[in-house]
């Protein structure tokens, strides 16, 4: 097992990371590591709370998680650091205003589709309690008849079959 500097895994990761953002394919063919190292690397980054897409794409196709990763991570930012961390990331300081109102906005949906599950799941419970009373219904009626045919054919047995008069 090969083992590379902390200098040459850092050189890694930072091609991996915004505004260079090559894939783990390019960057093993670039750099002669092997594509296995390099997502261990890109999990280690990311264990530790970094953004690493580290997939090729640009920062509008990162996935949801890597978008609010620097959400969280410029949340304390004043403007001119905010600034700074984007040039750094190679995004724009309106990308992370939008992934934040996404963010926000998600969290204000999430009580508007609860509240419409609950009202569903009410719904559902009526009807279930319906369908059940109604079961009972039917249950207590297939009983009485099933009663009434075992006294007639008891009937039938102590006096015989009714005849014709």
């Amino acid at each position: 097992m090969q083992h590379y500097s902390s200098e040459r895994k850092e050189s890694a990761l930072k091609k991996m990371r915004p505004p260079s953002n090559i894939s783990i394919t390019k960057l093993s063919l670039d750099m002669g590591i092997s594509q296995a190292t390099l997502y261990y690397w890109r999990k280690q980054a990311k264990d530790k709370g970094q953004v690493m897409p580290g997939n090729g794409k640009n920062a509008e196709q990162w996935s949801s998680a890597n978008k609010f990763a620097a959400v969280l991570e410029t949340a304390t930012l004043n403007e001119a650091e905010l600034a700074l961390y984007c040039r750094k990331k190679g995004l724009f300081v309106e990308q992370i205003a939008a992934w934040k109102n996404a963010c926000l906005d998600a969290n204000a949906n999430v009580s508007e589709h609860k509240k419409v599950f609950q009202a569903a799941a009410k719904k559902d419970k009526q009807q279930i309690n319906a369908l059940e009373k109604e079961l009972r219904r039917k249950d207590k009626a297939l009983a009485e008849t099933a009663a009434l045919l075992v006294l007639r054919k008891k009937a039938d047995a102590i006096w015989g079959e009714a005849e014709d008069e």
